[in-house]
């Protein structure tokens, strides 16, 4: 069955989609993305990634096309048509279609698209082998707390690592790790502590990353926000990323060199499990206080 697509107020066939070769998005990369994950067929902290959606298109000028409320309602009615159990909805906004020129005139229309993607993410390989992660320059601009979808840099990295059979790229500057290439990177210390490095304009906001945070303060874990070198994570106790299509991904090595024993750890395992809880705990809620 054809997969369905929502394209500016409409929801219409894949293979009927189309977007302007004028759109702003394809010329300039215009636009900001977001991702919210879909467990057992209902959004997965869909509330903060609309938030940060509305944050992300503020930060570049676009006026968000909907309220939250009806973003959710437009994400479930996708979710619903393409019978999607499990997987990520993507939603892109950009500035509209224009003649190509730098500047634009007040009265753009924003191009709205949304589809879905299915993926195993709970229960995924990864999970069980643990991921194997090379790092890489970060070449990427100096707003990356905005979500755009110039990811050209990323693409490239990424690119890198899977040739040399990584799962993941870890972006460094100046001999610290930011984060890695569409994750937030996470290290245990030899003290049991947790840290990452602290929110700015050179790392997103993760959304999974927050969650995460508030799981393992009330696990009783320490947490630490700072910079992480590359050495210090090579010699951490155990290292993990965090991604809302991964959740919580345990790294078993970085440049060819394991981390801890080269398997996944006890704390990427055991967030793991509880954010997977937490999802669907707040799912069932959400469902209850849905009118009937």
């Amino acid at each position: 069955m054809d997969r369905t697509i929502y394209l500016d107020g409409a929801f219409v066939p894949a293979a009927d989609a189309r977007v302007s070769v004028m759109d702003r998005g394809f010329l300039f990369a215009d636009g900001i993305y977001e991702v919210s994950a879909v467990l057992d067929g209902r959004l997965v902290d869909n509330d903060a990634h609309l938030a940060r959606l509305d944050r992300s298109l503020a930060a570049i000028g676009i006026a968000n096309p909907h309220a939250p409320e009806a973003w959710a309602r437009l994400q479930a009615e996708l979710v619903r048509r393409n019978g999607l159990a499990e997987g990520v909805v993507y939603i892109q906004v950009t500035r509209g279609a224009a003649e190509r020129d730098f500047g634009y005139g007040p009265d753009l229309v924003p191009t709205v698209v949304m589809f879905t993607q299915p993926k195993t993410i709970v229960g995924a390989p990864v999970q069980a082998s643990g991921a194997r992660v090379v790092t890489r320059p970060d070449l990427r601009w100096a707003r990356r707390d905005i979500k755009s979808v110039g990811l050209l840099a990323q693409v490239m990295a990424k690119r890198e690592a899977a040739a040399a059979g990584a799962a993941e790229v870890f972006m460094v500057e100046d001999g610290f790790i930011t984060e890695g290439g569409s994750s937030t990177v996470f290290v245990v210390t030899a003290a049991g502590a947790l840290v990452t490095r602290p929110l700015s304009h050179a790392v997103l906001p993760g959304i999974t990353r927050l969650a995460v945070m508030r799981l393992a303060a009330e696990a009783g874990l320490a947490l630490d926000e700072r910079a992480i070198a590359v050495d210090e994570a090579v010699a951490a106790r155990e290292v993990f990323f965090t991604s809302a299509s991964n959740f919580v991904v345990p790294v078993v090595a970085i440049d060819g060199s394991d981390i801890g024993d080269g398997r996944p750890g006890p704390h990427a395992r055991r967030l793991m499990a509880l954010y997977v809880a937490l999802a669907r705990a707040e799912a069932e809620d959400r469902a209850g206080q849905a009118p009937g």
